[in-house]
């Protein structure tokens, strides 16, 4: 019997801010979209507790098919920056990951704030491509700078521009 690939319907997909439970499976996620730099799981179990307000995850059937790890940076409690967005392949191309960052801008925790942050690494043009259409809907500018150089990671990492959105009403 031939396997037809669905769309996720929109009533079984449920965005909410992560439970401590969730920091394994953000962790499985993080490795399962072949794209994003993998970190510790004790990093993901910290995301999931102490910074769940600044975090959305997307929950199908049981299971966690995309997410935005995010946190206010102390010396700038206006702006909300994005770590990682990710989603599972068997849900990429569908706009989930700019339906996320909508949802996540729109968290309590980050509703208020002026600017949205991330650093893109130059060979990244998904990622690129999606904080421009996010800029976009919000109508408002996505500056890029240098920010994160190749010198401060190990060698063979790519240098990490920063991509500032805003500022926001």
């Amino acid at each position: 019997m031939p396997h037809h690939h669905t769309a996720p319907s929109p009533q079984t997909l449920q965005l909410r801010t992560p439970r401590p439970g969730d920091g394994t499976a953000l962790w499985q996620l993080v490795q399962a979209t072949g794209t994003l730099e993998a970190n510790s799981a004790y990093c993901y179990v910290l995301f999931a507790t102490d910074f769940a307000d600044t975090c959305l995850v997307a929950e199908q059937d049981g299971q966690l098919v995309g997410a935005v790890v995010g946190y206010h940076p102390p010396r700038e409690p206006g702006t909300a920056f994005v770590w990682q967005v990710g989603v599972r392949p068997s849900h990429q191309g569908q706009g989930l990951g700019l339906q996320l960052l909508q949802h996540w801008r729109a968290l309590p925790a980050n509703a208020g704030c002026r600017w949205i942050t991330a650093t893109v690494a130059d060979d990244n043009a998904a990622s690129q491509a999606l904080f421009r259409r996010l800029a976009h809907g919000l109508g408002t500018a996505c500056h890029v700078s240098p920010h994160f150089g190749a010198e401060l990671f190990p060698s063979g990492h790519a240098a990490e521009p920063l991509y500032r959105i805003g500022p926001l009403a």
